[in-house]
């Protein structure tokens, strides 16, 4: 029995469904749990016309599979000279299917000349709205820590101020954690992106962006006791011979959660003065 597509062609579909981070499938009606299901005979009848007007083939050209949308967004990252073509590049992608649910995209805010680059997961709600990274709850605790040890996103001067943003530019529906799929399509644009700012020390917010740019699978707990050399993980993106000093520490929002995790975050922060300093 076939439903107007090859075995090779309904899997290649599925897959792009996995790649963009579709998790549940949803039906035409309500289903209540709470009832005994009626036992489906397993020759049951297909309803396949919807198949046969639209074959799957032709459903799945009009979008980007994971492998092509990374190697698209390789090239035009590349492309980028200045941090506002990259803004724009990334804002007229396609590749990532979370652009079409997002409100907004979320680039950046701060100094972009600031000595210290401060990298999060993914907008959360707060951000999607206003269209910058760290704002809500989570932002106002992360600029009570930084002003602790003499850091304003609003200065403008490198050695005062910080630069901000995250592995991605569009907030995941209700929050979840990005795809894996989704860090790697976004994976050489946050690259291009340390690349033309240029700063002197990364801060990697979470186990998104310490994994995803440091290329390691250690948890957050371990990650964040010692400096790392960051290397860029996207062949032909930055300088691999020039790695930048990063450190790793707690997100923000996590601290909300688990209060106790600010003393770790505080030896973080005392760490990255004392290198800041003796920069």
């Amino acid at each position: 029995m076939t439903y107007g597509a090859t075995q090779q062609e309904m899997v290649s579909a599925l897959q792009w469904y996995i790649d963009h981070g579709v998790t549940e499938c949803l039906g035409d009606t309500p289903v209540n749990r709470f009832e005994i299901p009626a036992v489906v005979p397993a020759f049951a009848p297909v309803q396949t016309q919807s198949m046969e007007k639209r074959p799957l083939q032709e459903a799945s050209q009009t979008f980007l599979g994971k492998s092509d949308a990374y190697d698209e967004a390789i090239k035009l990252a590349k492309q980028a000279t200045s941090l506002e073509e990259l803004a724009q590049i990334i804002a007229e992608f396609d590749g990532v299917a979370l652009k079409k649910t997002a409100s907004n995209m979320v680039f950046s805010d701060g100094f972009a000349q600031a000595d210290i680059m401060i990298i999060g997961e993914a907008p959360a709600a707060d951000e999607d709205r206003v269209g910058k990274p760290f704002v809500g709850a989570s932002g106002q605790l992360l600029d009570r820590i930084l002003k602790c040890i003499d850091l304003d996103r609003t200065a403008e001067e490198p050695k005062q101020s910080v630069y901000i943003t995250n592995v991605l530019n569009w907030r995941p529906p209700g929050n979840r954690t990005p795809s894996q799929s989704e860090i790697e399509v976004s994976l050489p644009f946050i690259e291009r992106h340390i690349q033309l700012a240029q700063p002197k020390i990364l801060v990697l917010c979470g186990g998104v962006p310490a994994k995803a740019l440091l290329g390691k699978s250690d948890g957050i707990s371990r990650l964040r006791k010692k400096w790392h050399d960051y290397v860029p993980q996207t062949k032909g993106i930055g300088n691999a011979e020039t790695p930048i000093p990063a450190i790793v520490t707690y997100h923000p929002e996590n601290l909300l959660r688990t209060p106790v995790q600010k003393r770790l975050v505080w030896e973080d922060m005392l760490s990255l003065r004392k290198r800041h300093v003796s920069l």
